[in-house]
């Protein structure tokens, strides 16, 4: 493990993106912040930084811990970054999930009898 490492690497490392260049177009696009900043890709960041990052319709706050130059197993992860994320954006994006529940697949037809019920039980119609 090193004492900095660009942002965009420590993103992919700790799996916030799937890939160190989806981690640099978010940079590139305003969507990582360290102190209310926008940082480029090769900004380092070190243990004690904290990063914001809107991705997935939810705004994750995450405090470095160790700056890692690797990718980490999953289980990993919590060693390396604290979430500082309020629960009150998880709860957001659960609903946003919810709520795409209700699209259809183009030629799948009209919804059931059954998915009606379904459909209007997650809207909190009767």
């Amino acid at each position: 493990m090193a004492d900095s490492v660009r942002v965009d690497k420590w993103l992919w490392a700790v799996r916030l993106f799937k890939t160190r260049s989806q981690a640099a177009d978010a940079c590139k696009g305003g969507k990582v912040k360290m102190d209310g900043v926008n940082v480029k890709p090769s900004r380092d960041v070190k243990p004690g930084d904290v990063l914001e990052v809107h991705h997935n319709h939810i705004k994750r706050t995450v405090k470095v811990k160790v700056a890692a130059k690797n990718r980490v197993a999953a289980r990993l992860v919590p060693d390396l970054m604290a979430d500082l994320t309020p629960k009150e954006e998880f709860e957001k994006l659960e609903m946003i999930n919810k709520l795409n529940q209700e699209k259809r697949d183009r030629g799948t037809g009209r919804p059931t009898k059954k998915d009606r019920r379904e459909i209007n039980k997650m809207k909190g119609r009767l």
